[in-house]
């Protein structure tokens, strides 16, 4: 199991706190380095039936380009944008398998995924 994360951000703090106290194993990926894979985007977007939830949409980066712009936005074009601007995808990115991605962290859906 891959947790992308970014170290100063709070909720991927509370993820990672989360995933230790219930001693589920995980690599820990820095998100700017390494963000997930065009391929991992991709299938996380159709797990959950709609890209924006991928998006990060309270961050800085994506306030600078705006959302009518990333609406307009073929898919491919979104999905490249993001590996290259891994700050728009929101936090933390876990990927389970081609069936099992959790995007944010909510306890609740964690458990309910993980547990």
């Amino acid at each position: 199991m891959k947790l992308f994360s970014y170290s100063s951000c709070s909720t991927c703090r509370r993820a990672i706190k989360w995933l230790k106290n219930n001693e589920i194993a995980f690599e820990l990926i820095d998100l700017l380095k390494t963000p997930p894979s065009k391929e991992m985007l991709i299938y996380a977007s159709e797990l959950y039936g709609d890209r924006k939830y991928l998006l990060n949409t309270s961050g800085v980066t994506y306030r600078s380009i705006g959302s009518d712009v990333v609406k307009k936005m073929t898919d491919n074009e979104l999905f490249e944008l993001l590996c290259k601007e891994p700050r728009l995808i929101k936090r933390p990115f876990l990927y389970k398998s081609s069936k099992v991605f959790l995007v944010g962290f909510k306890e609740e859906k964690w458990a309910e995924k993980l547990l």
